[in-house]
């Protein structure tokens, strides 16, 4: 009751809209209004997280141990995303416009739209870690704000300090599929691999486009050894 007195209080004294559509929310709403929730373009993926578009991505490009076995088993992502959509918009809200509980939303409603096998077998989470100098002019990273909601639902940990981003690199947007691989390769080190060697971790990022970031964290913690991956986004979009 307190809370929800609080809530009000706020509500009243600063508004909250809805980023999708500008509309207010109403208390029960945390982030995006139930229309504009009810409307984003979902993927489809948590039906078969383990063979669909998105998974399939990472079939012969990733670092493994037998040809027959990607250490990728399962991927999904909530929503789908075209430039200037209404998910673009929820998006660019959170990476550009100092609104962190955006990502933090984000990541429930991606553990409420999964089926909870998803989660089976899963014993941590790692965020695709920002570059120090892009952290600094954000002051978060989104992809670390979408594993805490993912977190306060699963119970599962968050770890950061597993691998580090050791470079600023150029944005990927307005790059081709080659040049996205060739602007990320090599930019992450795996710093605590003792954390995660022979554990099942879930990777989690913003958005997937081709894949070439995800891929090239993912092979760095493979490293660990034993390493068993599952990715999930708040969106993807065709590279």
């Amino acid at each position: 009751m307190r809370i929800r007195f609080l809530t009000r209080l706020f509500d009243f004294i600063s508004p909250r809209q809805c980023p999708v559509c500008g509309r207010r929310l109403s208390v029960s709403e945390e982030v995006i209004c139930a229309s504009c929730l009810m409307h984003l373009p979902r993927t489809g993926f948590a039906d078969a997280p383990r063979d669909n578009e998105m998974v399939r991505l990472f079939w012969g490009r990733m670092r493994q141990e037998a040809e027959w076995q990607c250490p990728v088993v399962q991927a999904a992502a909530l929503f789908r995303f075209e430039p200037a959509s209404q998910s673009a918009v929820l998006v660019y809200a959170l990476k550009y416009s100092s609104h962190p509980e955006y990502g933090y939303c984000l990541g429930r409603l991606l553990v409420g739209e999964l089926p909870q096998q998803f989660f089976d077998g899963i014993e941590a989470i790692i965020p695709i870690p920002l570059a120090r100098k892009r952290l600094r002019r954000r002051g978060y990273n989104q992809s670390e704000m979408i594993a805490r909601g993912v977190a306060s639902l699963t119970g599962l940990p968050v770890l950061t300090d597993v691998v580090e981003r050791q470079r600023f690199t150029a944005s990927q947007t307005q790059l081709a599929g080659w040049e996205r691989m060739e602007n990320v390769a090599g930019v992450f080190h795996l710093r605590r691999g003792e954390k995660i060697a022979g554990r099942h971790v879930l990777v989690v990022d913003d958005v997937l486009t081709t894949g070439a970031t995800m891929m090239s964290c993912c092979n760095e913690l493979l490293k660990a050894g034993g390493v068993t991956l599952s990715v999930l986004t708040a969106c993807y979009t065709k590279g």
